[in-house]
């Protein structure tokens, strides 16, 4: 043997040989079917294995809450597209310079009055942000308590909220969804509570699992959907009572006339009690501070 060519290894027991063996690609260690089930993606993603993913969906986000002792949280809703005022103005001054340009356009027309209405909105951002440091401060340094601060995940005045909570270093959670428009999850959320879901169903679950209030800031239909959710596993008592808050009551006077609704029989005058308007963070914050002190002494 010639003394300067690498040293070869072969197999010296049964066991070895079986794992060389394995090692060697034939058309059966290559066949889809040889595969194993849970590392195959093809398989997983069937038609009939729906119910196995709503499943793992349910649990994965589960298992990792419970290895982080998240026992409470704090829903903040709101719409993604409400930015910090200084990002809302640079996008009106934009606008602006368009329809200057272009000034009988009616869609650039359209798109300043918007902007205008968006940066009149763009308090919120701060409001949501502030509650976020609030609730996280109060469940921190003053009473003690548990809760988290979660949302979908995504920019507007959901990221606020995690904003908020990782300004002051606590933990605070994301909930995303895969859309056909990517939504990637704000850089505010803590990285080992930040999940992705492919279907609605489940991530509303986990939304109020743990819930021990809802803060709804204005919003578009994602944000009506998950208020209209919650105010009826409410009102049919599959969920316990919790705060609902619904943020800016002008806002929300004009888009539900709940009255209305009352007046036409279609709910009860007990049901408006469901919910309640705040106008600033400290608001909020309080409601739900002595929210979750009583509820925890009953």
């Amino acid at each position: 043997m010639n003394p300067r060519s690498p040293k070869q290894s072969y197999p010296t027991s049964k066991e070895d040989v079986a794992a060389a063996r394995r090692d060697v690609e034939t058309p059966q260690t290559v066949s889809p079917a040889y595969r194993l089930s849970y590392t195959d993606i093809d398989f997983l993603t069937k038609e009939e294995l729906r119910p196995v993913r709503l499943q793992l969906e349910l649990l994965k986000p589960e298992l990792l809450q419970q290895e982080h002792g998240i026992d409470g949280t704090v829903v903040v809703f709101g719409g993604s597209r409400i930015p910090e005022y200084k990002v809302a103005a640079e996008d009106l001054a934009r606008a602006e310079k368009a329809v200057a340009a272009d000034p009988t356009n009616p869609g650039l027309q359209r798109q300043v009055a918007v902007a205008r209405r968006v940066v009149a909105k763009s308090h919120y951002y701060e409001e949501a942000r502030r509650l976020g440091a609030l609730l996280s401060e109060i469940c921190d340094h003053r009473s003690g308590c548990n809760l988290v601060v979660i949302t979908g995940g995504g920019p507007g005045i959901m990221e606020a909220a995690n904003r908020g909570a990782y300004d002051i270093g606590a933990k605070t959670m994301g909930l995303n969804i895969v859309l056909p428009h990517e939504q990637a999850p704000n850089p505010y959320i803590s990285p080992e509570l930040c999940f992705q879901f492919h279907y609605f169903s489940i991530r509303k679950m986990h939304f109020l699992m743990r819930a021990q209030a809802l803060v709804a800031f204005p919003g578009g239909f994602g944000t009506l959907d998950e208020l209209f959710e919650t105010l009826t596993l409410i009102q049919t008592k599959k969920i316990k009572p919790l705060p609902v808050l619904l943020f800016g009551r002008e806002f929300w006077q004009k888009v539900i006339d709940f009255d209305f609704l009352v007046e036409e029989g279609v709910v009860s005058p007990d049901d408006l009690d469901i919910f309640q308007y705040v106008e600033t963070a400290e608001d909020a914050a309080t409601i739900i501070e002595n929210f979750y002190i009583r509820d925890a002494g009953d």
